[in-house]
């Protein structure tokens, strides 16, 4: 075996980092989306210092990483983004695009010649729904982009983020995503109650709704029943699309969106997801700052990828293995990758 891929494998089964796979770079916290349910984007906005990412190129090289997944906010709105994924690319580095799709038209040339796949956040089937949760008036604009880029044969697919304001719209969503260009089509649950993702929600500037008293957030209980039916619809109404991959969720894991709602109210329980993000990827912050994974905090002061094996690093790897983070309980978007799926690559 390669000393590469020995490398890779031992993250598995040690907490000491000897390569990082999947970086995911904040590069701004600029959005031009508005969305009912992320705050991100009323945080005064700050681009990624050019110098911190020729550093953290550097060190990517060095860490044999596989993939970069360019995000912020809304990574397109940096002005030398294009120029920050030829930095990757120029060695071997994959480059991911999370983005709300707005600038997808705008910005083809170069997201067609800079980047290896893209992931477009959908969350509606029509243009009115799509403008009550995204704040902005463009899903017909995002359809198109999707649709010159995919053509132009760059990999689309697209998440959603299901709440109780789109779920019913769910089987829509897949139809109007796999005629417009995607490849693929993914759901995750609305977060509830994490603090470290998407925006500063639960500080008390924060000018965001409660979660619970808009259609934003969770389901509510009396919609429960009506979100289950919906589901066991979808696996046979798309039962070709579970089969081809087209949806990317199982049948079984589709129905952990359900466990998630339910267990709101002691209806159902949520087991904890499986998923080992801290010790295949980092989250790098706009100013620097690293974090383990979206939904945990930072750990230290450090701005290094050379402190990635400082103690407390190591003991937040360790104690997340041993089930000991809480927030871990409730995650809503895990990430996994077991030997095979990491020897074969991002």
């Amino acid at each position: 075996m390669k000393m590469q891929n020995v490398l890779y494998l031992s993250n598995l089964s040690k907490d000491h980092l000897h390569t990082l796979p999947l970086i995911v770079l904040y590069l701004t916290d600029g959005c031009n989306s508005r969305c009912a349910m992320c705050d991100i984007w009323r945080v005064p906005r700050q681009n990624m210092d050019m110098e911190l990412v020729h550093h953290i190129v550097k060190s990517a090289r060095r860490l044999r990483t596989q993939m970069v997944l360019l995000s912020g906010g809304e990574a397109t709105q940096h002005p030398h983004w294009p120029s920050i994924a030829a930095q990757f690319r120029a060695h071997n580095i994959k480059v991911w695009l999370l983005t709300n799709g707005l600038l997808l038209k705008k910005q083809a040339e170069a997201i067609i010649e800079h980047v290896d796949r893209i992931t477009v956040s959908l969350d509606a089937a029509t243009p009115e729904l799509y403008q009550r949760i995204r704040g902005v008036d463009a899903l017909d604009l995002v359809l198109e982009g999707m649709r010159v880029i995919s053509k132009a044969g760059v990999h689309v697919t697209t998440r959603t983020t299901v709440m109780r304001a789109n779920f019913r719209q769910m089987p829509f969503i897949i139809d109007v995503a796999l005629a417009n260009g995607a490849q693929s089509v993914s759901f995750l649950a609305v977060d509830s109650d994490n603090p470290y993702a998407f925006g500063p929600r639960f500080e008390e500037q924060s000018t965001l709704p409660i979660a619970s008293e808009n259609d934003f957030g969770p389901l509510k209980e009396a919609e429960l029943a009506e979100f289950q039916a919906l589901l066991e619809r979808l696996f046979i109404s798309h039962a070709e699309h579970f089969a081809n991959g087209q949806i990317e969720e199982s049948p079984t894991k589709l129905r952990r969106l359900y466990d998630y709602f339910a267990s709101l109210y002691g209806k159902a329980s949520f087991t904890p997801p499986r998923c080992n993000a801290p010790h295949i990827s980092v989250v790098i912050g706009v100013d620097g700052t690293l974090q383990p994974c979206y939904f945990l905090p930072p750990i230290s002061e450090s701005k290094n990828l050379d402190d990635l094996n400082q103690p407390e690093m190591i003991a937040l790897r360790s104690a997340y293995r041993r089930k000991q983070r809480p927030e871990c309980s409730r995650c809503v978007c895990p990430l996994y990758r077991g030997p095979r799926a990491l020897l074969q690559g991002f």
